[in-house]
């Protein structure tokens, strides 16, 4: 199972001085994150794409391309890229030069997008929301299949035999649909023979299991080869030397974080009992010292069966040195105990099998 990162980028929102200052110094900070995560030899770092002043990453293809000729192994994706409203084209050129400069490193995680910002920002019509989504992945995948497209939709002008460069090292660009806990999102991705990565940041994780049974079920309809279906859980955590002090130092900014987008959403207002028992076992946030962290990763492979476990722990307004002892912890400490117990694991399976 491949161990990773993801983040948004958050900057304060009402930052006391310039924005340009304060997004200058986040994506400084994001660099170096992004540096020790490949040095401590996690898999992935994924960035996401958001158009509002509480987040610095509108572009993350830019940003990943900066990280690429810092690290050497890591891959590089994007957590999510808002599909629905870009072009399917600047998408796939961006990720492609991405790819060429990280020497094969590049990775798409296409979304519809958590937040709607950037619907009216590029023009586009939200009563469209799920036809944009359909149309512009049909798109992006007949691009990543062929150099020169023919193409025709009903929101988009069509392709008529033109070539896109440039082309990606890799053949073909890894293309990951994310989801957000919706049935036809998952079916669809299982029907095209796609990668899914399901984010879970609230609730019982173990509710969600169903979605990966359905998943590949829709595979399977589809005649999609199962050997190459990958999962991957997203999730909010923190990790620091002691679970008091990753949970002490995580709450505040999460539950700002949480209670902002809530008020925005209706959603009841956060305290810390809430977050107390959803850092429990059967509870959605992965916070505590390496060993906790661990385990419960352990747990929630063998419910899952996922080939890939990302992290979100640049929430809010933490600070940096705080991030950075959680990714070297991360990396050093509770990535090979994982990676143990899961090479073990399966050892015995093949025993007794």
């Amino acid at each position: 199972m491949e161990l990773g990162l993801y983040t948004f980028a958050d900057v304060n929102p009402n930052p006391a001085g310039s924005r340009g200052v304060e997004g200058a110094e986040r994506l400084k900070n994001l660099i170096e994150e992004i540096e020790l995560a490949d040095q401590v030899g996690l898999d992935v770092f994924g960035l996401g794409e958001h158009h509002r002043p509480d987040y610095a990453a509108s572009a993350p293809a830019v940003v990943l391309a900066a990280a690429a000729v810092k690290t050497r192994n890591i891959r590089l994706t994007s957590a999510v890229t808002v599909l629905s409203s870009d072009d399917p084209v600047r998408i796939f050129q961006q990720f492609s030069t991405l790819d060429l400069i990280s020497n094969g490193r590049a990775e798409i995680m296409a979304g519809r997008g958590s937040f709607i910002e950037s619907f009216p920002l590029f023009g586009y019509n939200l009563e469209d929301y799920d036809q944009l989504f359909e149309e512009k992945l049909d798109l992006l995948l007949a691009l990543r299949d062929s150099e020169v497209v023919e193409w025709k939709g009903e929101l988009r002008a069509p392709i008529n035999g033109r070539g896109v460069y440039p082309r990606p090292l890799q053949d073909p660009l890894p293309l990951w649909v994310a989801v957000g806990g919706t049935p036809q999102s998952v079916a669809r991705a299982g029907a095209l023979g796609l990668p899914v990565a399901l984010a879970i940041i609230g609730g019982e994780p173990r509710r969600f299991a169903p979605l990966f049974e359905l998943y590949r079920e829709a595979a399977r309809r589809a005649g999609q080869d199962q050997a190459k279906l990958k999962t991957s859980i997203n999730v909010h955590g923190f990790i620091a030397d002691t679970t008091e002090a990753a949970a002490n130092q995580f709450y505040g900014p999460q539950a700002e974080v949480m209670n902002r987008i809530g008020r925005e959403r209706g959603w009841g207002p956060t305290n810390r009992a809430h977050f107390d028992m959803s850092r429990g076992p059967n509870g959605a946030l992965f916070v505590g010292d390496p060993e906790a962290v661990a385990e419960k990763i352990i747990a929630h492979h063998a419910l899952f069966k996922n080939d890939r476990f990302l992290l979100q722990m640049a929430i809010g307004l933490m600070p940096h040195a705080e991030i950075m002892r959680g990714i070297e912890l991360y990396g050093t400490k509770v990535a090979p105990i994982v990676r143990k117990a899961l090479t073990e694991s399966g050892e015995e399976a093949k025993a007794t099998a």
